[in-house]
This record gives C-alpha cells, sequence and structure tokens, in this order.
C-alpha cells in the first residue's frame, strides 16, 4: 500500500481538529485550486465578474470551516472543492438572475438549458445545476461523476479514488451520463 502524502497527512490532521495544518496545507494546494477554478470560470459566460482568485478565496473560506470532515486523501479533498465551487457559482448565478429580472428568480426549464459537454462551450450554471440535480435524483454516483470529472477535472483514476470505486466503472457511468444529459436536453448524439 503506497505511503500517504504530505497533503493527505495534512488534510488528516486539520480533520482531527489541528488548525494550524490547514496554514500549512494552503500553500500545496493553492496552484491547484486556482486551476481547478480556471476551468469552472472557463466553462461560465466571458465578461463573468467573478475572478479565479476570488472564487478560490471564497471556496478557501469555506474550506477552513471544515473542520470535521473525514479526509480521505488529495483526490477526495479536491472533489469537496469542486462541490464548492460549484455552489459558489451557481449561487452567484442565481442572485445575478435575481437581480436581472428585478428580484424574480426565473428558473430556467430544464428542456431549454445549454448544457453541452465540452470545453469550448459556454453553460449556464443554473440549468447545469437543475440538470445536475435531476440526474442526482436518478442516479447519485453518475451525477457525482460528471462533477468531478467535468468541473474539477479529476481523472478517471482520481474519480474512482474519491467515490471509492473501480476506474471501469467512472468510464461507464461517465459515458452514460454525458448520454443521458445530452438525450434529455435534445442535444442529439454524442461524440
Amino acid at each position: 500500500m503506497e505511503e500517504p502524502g504530505e497533503i493527505t497527512l495534512l488534510l488528516k490532521a486539520f480533520g482531527s481538529g489541528k488548525p494550524d495544518a490547514m496554514d500549512k496545507l494552503a500553500p500545496l494546494v493553492y496552484e491547484e485550486l486556482r486551476r481547478q477554478a480556471h476551468r469552472y470560470l472557463n466553462k461560465e459566460r466571458k465578461n463573468h465578474t467573478l475572478q479565479t482568485t476570488g472564487l478560490v478565496h471564497e471556496a478557501y473560506l469555506r474550506l477552513i470551516k471544515q473542520n470535521s470532515v473525514n479526509w480521505q486523501n488529495r483526490a477526495h479533498f479536491f472533489g469537496v472543492t469542486a462541490t464548492m465551487m460549484r455552489r459558489i457559482l451557481v449561487n452567484y448565478a442565481r442572485k445575478r438572475t435575481c437581480e436581472k429580472r428585478g428580484g424574480k428568480n426565473e428558473n430556467l426549464p430544464f428542456k431549454d438549458a445549454s448544457f453541452v459537454v465540452a470545453e469550448e462551450r459556454e453553460i449556464d450554471l443554473i440549468a447545469l445545476d437543475e440538470v445536475l440535480d435531476e440526474l442526482t435524483l436518478l442516479d447519485e454516483q453518475q451525477s457525482k461523476i460528471v462533477e468531478l470529472r467535468y468541473f474539477s477535472g479529476l481523472t478517471i483514476k482520481e474519480t474512482a479514488e474519491v467515490l471509492g470505486i473501480s476506474p471501469a466503472t467512472v468510464k461507464r457511468d461517465w459515458k452514460m451520463a454525458k448520454c443521458w444529459l445530452r438525450a434529455e436536453l435534445g442535444l442529439g448524439e454524442t461524440r
């Protein structure tokens, strides 16, 4: 069995109530958090007012409140931060939509969402959140795989580690989830 790395050891220390562990952990994970935030923001509209650094700092503020999490490893940590960043951006988008509509937050119908699993396309995070919530009701594991692979940029192996499943299962569920999402949204054949 592989020895736990420095990040895993610090996560376990932080999870067991040692607050100084987060201070030591931050410099080790900061660049990866920036890459993760950048991937999220690349999928957003071009004139987004939230910047990479702001998203990282907001996620960090939420992370330091997570002192009772039983951190498993580095991949688990980045999986949790992916979820946090997604929630931050969805809340930000909902607030913006609410302000644009004069205080009335109108939900985009599920069928009208512009979700496409493609790096070069922009997406509507509110619609994506609704789509993933719907998928969660049908298959929570597939929804989590979409979140970890698409947003966090975790590899098949890292996603498998976070979820405690085999890489083959991740590959199969990832493919099925993309097909289901495209079919539900009327986006045609998958690549």
